[in-house]
C-alpha cells in the first residue's frame, strides 16, 4: 500500500528562504502535523550553498560572489559547496522508523534517489546511482544529495543540473592554485554533465520538476497529494531566513 506524501512546488526563491523552507518542514513533519514532504525549488538569485561543516574562507571567494550577486547560504546538512544556477532542487522530509528512512545512511540514498533515476528516464535519460550520494549519467555527475537527521526525522535535498556554467562555478570558488584552475576546469566539464547536455535542447525547470515528481511518487511507492506550504511554515521559513540563514553568524559559522 503506498504512503501518503505531500508534493510541494515553491517556485524560485532565494537561498535563505529556501533553506529555510526546508527546516520549517522539517519542523512540521517531525511535530507529526504533516505526512512525509517531497519538495521541488529553484533559486534566484543564483547561490552557493556551503555544507554544515565547510569553512566559508576556505570555500568560497566572498568577494566574487559579492561582484557578482551571487548568494552565500550555510546548509543544515553535510557536504561540500554547491554552486545553484540552472538546476531543479528538490527536498523530502521522512520521519526516522519509515520503510523509506532506514538507519544506514548509504541504504537511504539508495533508496530516495531511485527517484532521481526514475524521474529521469522519464526525461529519456539513463541514469544510476553512485555512493554514497551521487547520480551519474554516461559516466558524468548529474545530481549530487546532502542528508541530515535531526529531531527525529531524516532530511535529504539535491540537485539535478539543467545547465551548468563551469568557468562561472570556479570564479566564485576557491581553488588551491591558480594555474591550476584551467585544467581543474577541464576534469570537472569531462566529469559533470547537464539535462540540457545529454538530451542536446535546452530542457526547463517546470518539465524536470514533473518528470521527477512522477519519478519519486513511482520509484518510492507514494500517494501524493499536490499542496501549498501551510501559512506557520511560511511565516517560519521567513522567519528563520531573515534571522538565521541570512545572518553572518550563521553563514560565517566556520
Amino acid at each position: 500500500m503506498a504512503d501518503k506524501a505531500r508534493i510541494l512546488f515553491t517556485g524560485l526563491n532565494s537561498a535563505f528562504f529556501n533553506m529555510g523552507l526546508d527546516e520549517a518542514i522539517l519542523e512540521s513533519v517531525a511535530a507529526g502535523s504533516c505526512p512525509p514532504t517531497l519538495r521541488f525549488y529553484g533559486w534566484t538569485p543564483s547561490a552557493i550553498s556551503l555544507g554544515y561543516f565547510q569553512g566559508i574562507h576556505e570555500e568560497v571567494d566572498t568577494q566574487a560572489c559579492r561582484e557578482k550577486g551571487v548568494d552565500i547560504v550555510r546548509r543544515i546538512t553535510g557536504g561540500g559547496a554547491v554552486f545553484h544556477d540552472t538546476e531543479v532542487t528538490y527536498s523530502i522530509v521522512i520521519p526516522e522508523g519509515h520503510r523509506l528512512a532506514p538507519d544506514s545512511i548509504t541504504d537511504s540514498y539508495a533508496i530516495l534517489c531511485a527517484g532521481i533515476v526514475e524521474g529521469l528516464a522519464i526525461l529519456g535519460v539513463g541514469s544510476e546511482f553512485v555512493p554514497i550520494n551521487d547520480i551519474v549519467s554516461a559516466g558524468r555527475k548529474i545530481s549530487g544529495n546532502a542528508q541530515t537527521r535531526k529531531k527525529g526525522c531524516l532530511l535529504q535535498h539535491g540537485t539535478i543540473l539543467l545547465d551548468v556554467d563551469v568557468e562561472k562555478m570556479f570564479s566564485l570558488l576557491m581553488v588551491p592554485k591558480e594555474k591550476a584552475k584551467g585544467k581543474l576546469i577541464e576534469d570537472v566539464k569531462a566529469r559533470v554533465g547537464s539535462l540540457s547536455a545529454i538530451l542536446g535542447r535546452p530542457v526547463g525547470f517546470t518539465e524536470t520538476a514533473s518528470a521527477l515528481e512522477e519519478g519519486f511518487v513511482s520509484a518510492l511507492g507514494l500517494d501524493p497529494v499536490r499542496e501549498e506550504p501551510k501559512e506557520e511554515e511560511l511565516a517560519l521559513a521567513h522567519r528563520l531566513a531573515e534571522e538565521k540563514f541570512s545572518r553572518s553568524w550563521w553563514v560565517h559559522k566556520r
